[in-house]
């Protein structure tokens, strides 16, 4: 079986502030002045698996990350979460996004009493009844 090889390269080029994927290329250019080698052939003697195996996992555990957390969360109450933060964003209004940041906590509060098994009586707007 044949597979891609791929180079691991530095980015620092020049970033324009209205791009809109900046943030994005600005973290890639901090993350890529790290050698990544030294923990994966560390990892690689420790567990005794070979690095490109290792890199690949990397590689793909964080291609997916994204969407295994939307199949997480459920694309209902993303929406809504992200429905919650764009209207605040709308308004610009500190006294709007403070109450968006109540109604995230709320939800947030929600979803971890339901993982951890503690759900019973517990609204994500209104709190314990």
């Amino acid at each position: 079986m044949s597979y891609p090889l791929v180079r691991l390269e530095r980015f620092d080029e020049i970033i324009d502030d209205a791009d809109p994927d900046a943030n994005f290329k600005r973290e890639v250019e901090e993350y890529t002045k790290i050698d990544p080698m030294p923990t994966l052939e560390g990892m690689s003697r420790s567990l005794g698996l070979p690095v490109g195996a290792i890199a690949r996992y990397v590689l793909v555990k964080w291609a997916t990350s994204g969407s295994e957390g939307v199949l997480e969360l459920g694309p209902r109450v993303l929406a809504q979460m992200a429905a919650i933060v764009s209207e605040a964003e709308e308004s610009g209004e500190d006294k709007v996004k403070l109450a968006a940041y109540q109604k995230l906590s709320g939800i947030i509060s929600w979803l971890d009493t339901i993982c951890r098994g503690e759900w019973e009586g517990v609204n994500p707007t209104m709190g314990d009844q």
